[in-house]
């Protein structure tokens, strides 16, 4: 049984697709054991409380450093033996947890990486600025920096001539970062992924 937890800041509608793939059973050997939260108020607290997951909040503003945060997060998830962690809107840098749990971290985010992976706005505005005709998300391992590392998987969606950054957002979303984060969970969870250099190797495709 992989014995997973959810980083998550906000109002956790990513982790909700996390949630609902568990509740009927979509992920073969996987409990999903608990979510940390950034914020007291966030509504993803009521959303993993309502599934019966325990929920924990670390706040930064307790900490000194961003670091001794990051410190705090990763003894978190070692007491309670999580082997999977999983980035469900997460806003802070993972600092040691990204050490401490190598090539066991998975996130998804807005674009098909390696675009607009590094821009200063929203991936999404930055795609409509340059007139791209294709955009998507990306499933992906953390590296050993925090940063986007490996990637798993991949959907692209078709960008509209009426599109809005605020549009185009929700149908990333939607058509792909709620199928991406479940998907990529379930080949960890069935043991086929292998990290080869800065691939991913997805075992029986």
């Amino acid at each position: 049984m992989i014995r997973a937890a959810a980083l998550v800041s906000g109002d956790g509608a990513l982790l909700q697709t996390v949630l609902d793939s568990m509740y009927f059973g979509e992920i073969p050997n996987f409990e999903l054991t608990a979510v940390i939260c950034t914020e007291s108020d966030a509504y993803a607290l009521r959303r993993a409380r309502n599934s019966g997951v325990e929920a924990f909040v670390v706040e930064p503003s307790l900490f000194p450093t961003k670091l001794s945060y990051s410190m705090a997060v990763s003894n978190k998830l070692r007491d309670m033996d999580i082997d999977l962690v999983i980035l469900a809107g997460y806003n802070m840098p993972l600092g040691v947890i990204s050490t401490q749990f190598r090539k066991r971290i998975i996130g998804v985010y807005p674009s098909l990486i390696p675009a607009f992976v590094n821009c200063d706005d929203a991936p999404e505005r930055a795609a409509l600025e340059r007139g791209c005709r294709v955009t998507g998300a990306t499933a992906f391992f953390a590296d050993i920096d925090g940063n986007i590392g490996a990637i798993i998987a991949q959907q692209a969606v078709d960008i509209l001539p009426n599109d809005t950054p605020e549009s185009l957002s929700r149908r990333i979303m939607e058509d792909a970062e709620w199928k991406l984060l479940p998907k990529a969970i379930i080949l960890y969870c069935q043991n086929r992924l292998e990290i080869h250099g800065d691939r991913v190797i997805i075992k029986g495709e």
